[in-house]
Order: C-alpha cells, then sequence, then structure tokens
C-alpha cells in the first residue's frame, strides 16, 4: 500500500535543468483528452491546461492535438429521463468513437496526455482504457489535479499508464515528450524520472516545475479547438456560455453582462492556506505573476480573433500583487475604453477590503486595490467567503487577515470588519462581490450556520439600496468535502467518518493510504453542490448539525430559501 505522493525517490529534480533536445521533439504528434466534468452545469470554461501545453510543444517543433470530451452535451432521451436539460455526458462507447475520428483525423499519436481533477478518475480509467484497447504501444501519461493529489498509486489504479505528471507541466510535457522518443530509439531507465519496471512495463514519473518568467510563455492554443473530428467548433460553443451568473451552476450571481466569453490566467499559486483547498497543480503556495504588458496582449488577441465582450481571469487569487494592479490602470484603461471588453477573476476579501491592522479597526489603503481594477476594466470578483463565523472561519485556515481587524455587529450578528469593507469597497468601485460559502465544514453548529445567512441577507440589502436586485448576491452553499492533499482530509472528525463509512485508512503522520477504500471513495466524489452518502446511504455529514438538520438546510439552499435555514 502506498502513501498519498509516494514515490520511489524523495528527491526533487526539477524538469527545467532536464536535457531536451529541440530537434528530437520535431514533429511529434501528441494527443492531449481533456475529461467530462459537472454534467449538471454547461461546459463554460476551455480547457486552459491542455491548451497551454499544447502550445508549449508546438512552440519546441511537436505536432499537439486536443479532444475536449467535456464540449459534448448530448440531448436526446437518455438526458430527459435523467433531468438534465442541457444534455449529457457520452457514454463510454461514444467517447470511444470519439477518440477513434480524433485519431483518423489527426493521425495516430505517440503520446497520449490525459488531464482531468480527482473527480475525473472514473473517466480516466475508462479512457486510458480505451486508448491502450486501440493503441496498444502508445505513451500515455496523465497529469493536472488527479494526478498530483494521489501520485504514483495511479499506476495500481490505472494501469495502462506509463506516466504521471505532477503539478505544473510547462517543463514535464517537454521531457516526457522527448523521453518516448529516446525510448524509441533503444534508450531504457532514462533518468532521472524513471519510476521502475511494473507489469512489463516501464513507468515514469515527473516533478513539475515552473518558467522563472510566465511572461515567456505561449499563449493557451485554443485555435487547436477550433474545429474538431466532428467539424464541431469547440471553441465557439464555449465562448457561448457565460463563465459566471446564474446560469452556469456553479454557485455564481449576479447581473455581469457577457455575450461572449473566454478564459484564462494572470497568476499561478496562493500564498494562503486554507485548510479545504488544495493547490497542488498550480504551484501551490509559490505565487508568480505575468506582467500587464503580457497580460494585455492575450486580452488584444482574443478580440481581434473571438471578438469576446467578457475575460475570466481564474487566477486561485488575482488581488496578491497591489504594485501589479497599479500598473495595469494605464495599459487597460485606454483598452477597454476602446474595445468595450471587461473581464472579471477570483480574489479575498482581506484584499478587497485594503485594511492596515493599527489596533483600532485598521485605516484603509490609499488607493483601494478594487477602485483600481475597476478603472483597468474588472467588472466582477469571485470571493471565496465561505463562512461569516468566527469559529469557523479559524477551523478553515481562513482567519488570521479575514479577523485581524475586529468585528462589528450588524443586526444582531458579529461579522468580521474585513469582509464587510471588503463587500462595500467592491461595490461602490461598481464591481460585482460574488461570495461563495461552505457548509457542513467539520464541527460547524446550525448557529455558526445562520451567521453566513444573515451575511447574505446583509450583502442583499446592501445591494438593493444600490438598486440591485436580490438576484445579483449568490444564496447558495457549496458543501464540505473532503479531498485528498488538504488539510481538511485530516481532521479528527472527517478521518472518523471516512473510516467508519469507506475503511480509508491513515498512516502515524495522518495521510491516507492509497488502496482499495480511498480508491472508491474518490470514485464516489463529485462537484461540492451535492451531498455524498454514507454506506448506510445517509448523508456524509462533517458538521455539528444532526443529519435532518444539514439536510433541512442543504435543501433551503437548493430551493432559494436561505431564509428559513434561520428558522430552524
Amino acid at each position: 500500500m502506498r502513501k498519498v505522493f509516494d514515490s520511489n525517490r524523495s528527491t526533487y529534480f526539477d524538469p527545467a535543468k532536464a536535457m531536451v533536445d529541440k530537434s528530437v521533439l520535431a514533429g511529434v504528434k501528441v494527443m492531449f483528452i481533456n475529461m467530462p466534468l459537472r454534467e449538471d452545469a454547461p461546459p463554460n470554461c476551455l480547457p486552459l491546461g491542455p491548451a497551454l501545453l499544447a502550445a508549449r510543444l508546438r512552440a519546441n517543433g511537436s505536432d499537439p492535438s486536443i479532444l475536449d470530451l467535456n464540449a459534448y452535451r448530448i440531448k436526446d432521451d437518455i438526458s430527459s429521463a435523467r433531468r438534465l436539460p442541457g444534455g449529457r455526458h457520452m457514454t463510454s462507447v461514444e467517447a470511444k468513437d470519439a477518440i477513434l475520428k480524433h485519431i483518423n483525423r489527426f493521425g495516430e499519436p505517440r503520446v497520449v496526455a490525459l488531464s482531468g481533477m480527482i473527480t475525473t478518475l472514473r473517466w480516466q480509467m475508462t479512457v486510458a482504457n480505451i486508448i491502450r484497447s486501440i493503441l496498444p504501444d502508445v505513451f500515455i501519461i496523465t497529469g493536472n489535479g488527479l494526478a498530483t493529489e494521489l501520485g504514483d498509486v495511479l499506476f495500481d489504479w490505472i494501469p495502462e499508464l506509463d506516466a504521471i505528471a505532477q503539478a505544473e507541466g510547462d517543463f514535464s510535457i517537454l521531457k516526457a515528450v522527448h523521453d518516448v522518443v529516446m525510448i524509441e530509439r533503444g534508450w531504457y531507465a532514462i533518468e532521472p524520472y524513471y519510476h521502475g519496471d511494473i507489469n512489463g512495463r516501464q513507468k515514469y514519473f515527473y516533478d513539475g516545475g515552473r518558467p522563472q518568467d510566465l511572461d515567456e510563455l505561449p499563449f493557451p492554443a485554443y485555435e487547436l479547438l477550433e474545429f474538431d473530428a466532428n467539424g464541431f467548433n469547440v471553441v465557439e460553443s464555449y465562448l457561448k456560455n457565460d463563465i459566471w451568473g446564474m446560469a452556469t451552476n456553479n454557485r455564481s450571481a449576479g447581473n455581469v453582462k457577457m455575450t461572449r466569453s473566454i478564459n484564462t490566467v494572470s497568476s499561478r499559486g496562493c500564498p494562503f492556506n486554507c485548510a479545504f483547498c488544495y493547490r497542488g497543480a498550480t504551484g501551490e503556495r509559490k505565487y508568480s505573476i505575468r506582467s500587464p504588458e503580457n497580460l494585455l496582449r492575450e486580452f488584444q488577441e482574443y478580440h481581434r480573433r473571438y471578438r469576446v465582450d467578457f475575460i475570466g481571469l481564474l487566477d486561485d487569487n488575482f488581488m496578491v500583487s497591489r504594485e501589479r494592479i497599479m500598473r495595469m490602470v494605464p495599459l487597460f484603461k485606454l483598452f477597454v475604453q476602446a474595445t468595450g471588453i471587461r473581464w472579471g477573476t477570483h480574489g479575498r476579501l482581506d484584499e478587497a477590503a485594503d485594511l492596515k491592522p493599527d489596533g483600532n479597526g485598521g485605516h484603509f489603503n490609499s488607493p483601494l486595490r478594487v477602485d483600481a481594477m475597476a478603472e483597468a476594466g474588472c467588472v466582477y470578483i469571485g470571493y471565496g467567503a465561505e463562512s461569516a463565523d468566527k469559529t469557523t472561519l479559524q477551523k478553515m485556515g481562513k482567519g488570521g487577515f479575514i479577523l485581524s481587524n475586529g468585528f462589528v455587529n450588524i443586526g444582531g450578528h458579529e461579522f468580521p470588519r474585513t469582509m464587510v469593507e471588503g463587500i462595500r469597497n467592491t461595490k461602490a468601485a461598481g464591481i460585482q462581490a460574488n461570495c461563495t460559502w461552505i457548509m457542513g465544514y467539520p464541527g460547524e453548529t446550525l448557529d455558526q450556520l445562520k451567521t453566513s445567512v444573515a451575511f447574505i441577507k446583509w450583502q442583499e440589502e446592501l445591494y438593493k439600496a444600490h438598486g440591485d436586485a436580490p438576484s445579483s448576491v449568490n444564496r447558495k452553499f457549496f458543501v464540505a468535502t473532503a479531498y485528498p492533499g488538504t488539510e481538511m482530509f485530516k481532521h479528527p472528525i472527517v478521518r472518523k467518518r471516512l473510516g467508519d463509512n469507506f475503511g480509508v485508512c491513515y498512516d502515524p503522520d495522518g495521510n491516507p493510504i492509497c488502496d482499495e477504500n480511498l480508491k472508491k471513495y474518490v470514485l464516489g466524489l463529485d462537484d461540492a453542490t451535492k451531498i455524498m452518502l454514507d454506506k448506510n446511504g445517509d448523508p456524509l455529514n462533517f458538521s455539528a448539525m444532526p443529519d435532518e438538520v444539514f439536510l433541512r438546510a442543504k435543501k433551503f439552499s437548493d430551493d432559494n430559501q436561505i431564509e428559513k435555514i434561520m428558522e430552524i
């Protein structure tokens, strides 16, 4: 049995320093496959990871292509019976047909790269099996969140894999493709990423690494998705689906208007350490940014090529660097005025509050980040508020900066001043502030949940005073979901519940053992809008609320009746 993140070696080898002969990469066909996600939500974010790595390979002479299985939503009797008005995912038979068509259209690849979050384990198992049945000798590698969170246990769970690439793949994808060609030429056990021989196949395990300067990277190769083997314009299908808003079913709300939207990132990593969050696939707490000039060039390219009117920067935390935000203003102000393009991103409420603690409630920085962002064309910021309760925030690892400016009493509820001022500042700047919320965090009580509900109701009143409808405020909660690799996964309550119901075991350091029980649990993971069930069919509830109360509160959230939570 292996532990999460375990491999045959403990030393990190930076793939940027690995020997890669660019001439070896020339002409090598690499097929990226993006896995389906969230069947109950429209596909609205282009597969950025595969597009970035494809651009990287193409810049080094290779011949990449992308098959996006997530782009398809099939409307038929089956989708109607399952109450999926937007359509269903492909079946495995339909996915195999799509893979065959792609290979016939774009040529037989020497490398197939799978991409997806931890919720895509079942799909990756299916697709890897399909690929191996079609191309017995092709080199199959997986990356992104699933690979980074679970590590080399995937060689057992997905035996068709030849390689696993953890964390950021900008260099490791080049090294992996280079190794494939060298292996074909008779080289074996290529160091330092050779992992061993398993069931007669050589296995490789690649470390992630990030370029010193993100501006050096090519823009994502979205043009590879403009027409697939079926003649389907994948890019166009994404552009028509809003990135944020009520129609997306991703717990965002608001009145931001967009008719054609596209996504990218302007930074990687997040310097903060929330207990429920896993950031290993994008650099963990190491934070780095692209320059305003480089970002503007990408905006200009999307305006020219796709005539978008909104760009979503899906950064974990765009707002860390105040200096970069201030530098963006003179560059972006003229561009947004000339084109009408607007943009949105993610940040933290302490950055929006821009308060410096002084023992007296804090004083505001000047100018405020949100004022500068609005001047540069920002109209939407998503904040991971998660909870408005002091105790819950501390358990989540969000207490430090959020609680450092004390509290304000509004309607008999004590709210962190940082959160209140962050919302007020954002709204005053003319930017839509969308808060996401988590219910059922380990140990959360009903009264603590009610504090979050009260904050949402206060935000509605604030927006109403600005002439906005209540629908511009998100009123729905995600359910606290335990993902391997997070601190939450080690929480005593989580360990007890997962042990009792799934047989998940932990080592003396609190890390889960990667066995069939953990595999069963991971296969059951879905998006965090849904409640997982325990072995008795009851809700997997980590909170201090009785199951009946927890379920009632969740239903009130789903039915847009959060006021009734206050009456429980």
